[in-house]
């Protein structure tokens, strides 16, 4: 059999399993709460999902990214090796850009009163 054709799908079901085992555990552990007399609302943390928070996350990653890959061209140009300047240039800004992310964000939930 081709192990090629195995491979993406051993993946997938590795993934799901994930997943699976996830979403059952907290369930499980949901419904032991709620059986033992544990009010229901402490399963909602009182912020809801912000797809602004996720695109801002991703917007100053690729900012990040992309000055990234600025730097380490000019360092390849100032005579580093091309297989050092790219790569660690990229993971450092990518780094610091979602360390500023992190901080912005903190900002924006303390200003919306979710954290003091």
């Amino acid at each position: 059999m081709n192990a090629e054709f195995l491979i993406p799908i051993t993946f997938f079901g590795m993934i799901f399993g994930v997943f699976y085992l996830y979403i059952t555990t907290r369930n499980k552990e949901r419904m032991a709460m709620i059986e033992k007399g544990a009010d229901a609302s402490i399963f909602s943390s009182g912020r809801s999902f912000s797809f602004g928070t996720t695109v801002l996350n991703l917007a100053l990653l690729a900012i990040g990214i992309g000055v990234g890959v600025l730097i380490g061209s000019a360092f390849e140009m100032a005579g580093m090796d091309e297989e050092v300047s790219y790569p660690a240039s990229i993971f450092i800004f990518a780094g610091l850009g979602l360390v500023v992310s992190f901080f912005i964000n903190r900002k924006l939930a303390e200003r919306d009163g979710f954290i003091k």
